[in-house]
């Protein structure tokens, strides 16, 4: 009987320590998952970051373009005036 009751003991220790290793092999994976998530989040977001800074940067260059490019033509038809305008009363 006490055979008995030393294997019963034995069996009862082994499945117990199954059970919490088996729950520590769920926690770690767990971990595992939560940290996946995180960095992918966080690169995501790095991504979205970086890619709101280039369309913004590139909204700057464009309008920065059409203000020279509209004080250019501005410019250039003022010149054009003048020398219209002289032209007609040298010739006048």
């Amino acid at each position: 009987m006490s055979e008995n009751a030393c294997h019963y003991n034995r069996n009862i220790s082994t499945s117990s320590n199954e059970r919490r290793s088996s729950e520590v092999v769920g926690v770690k994976v767990v971990v595992v998952v939560v940290v996946v998530v995180v960095v992918v989040v966080v690169v995501v977001v790095v991504v979205v970051v970086i890619l709101v800074v280039v369309v913004m940067v590139v909204v700057v260059v464009v309008v920065v373009v059409v203000v020279v490019v509209v004080v250019v033509a501005t410019a250039a038809a003022a010149v054009v005036v003048v020398v219209v305008v002289v032209v007609v009363v040298v010739v006048f």
